[in-house]
């Protein structure tokens, strides 16, 4: 696999999976010099959920054993087995998913 495959499979496995991602908001004023000036800035923790299509994409592309059963599945049996996915991962986590 070269080097791009391989960040397109990291980046579709991480909006599989869901992860965590600072949200930042900044603001200016102008300051008497007419310079602008960071006046506040707020960075939050976001939480970004599992995409159900980069999941099957995701699997679709790299797991050809699973590739033929996961085509035939409906989206509720897909969304089924997203969240008994999830629900091991926090197992073996034990509750906090790596991000």
């Amino acid at each position: 696999m070269d080097e791009e495959e391989e960040k397109i499979k990291k980046a579709l496995l991480k909006k599989a999976l869901g992860y965590m991602a600072d949200e930042v908001v900044e603001e200016y004023v102008m300051g008497e010099d007419g310079e602008e000036k960071l006046a506040k800035r707020k960075v939050t923790k976001k939480h970004v959920s599992p995409d159900i299509s980069a999941i099957r994409v995701f699997l679709e592309r790299y797991d050809t054993d699973l590739s033929s059963q996961i085509k035939n599945m409906t989206d509720e049996e897909l969304y089924e087995e997203k969240a008994k996915l999830i629900k091991l991962l926090k197992e073996e986590y034990d509750g906090n998913l790596p991000m």
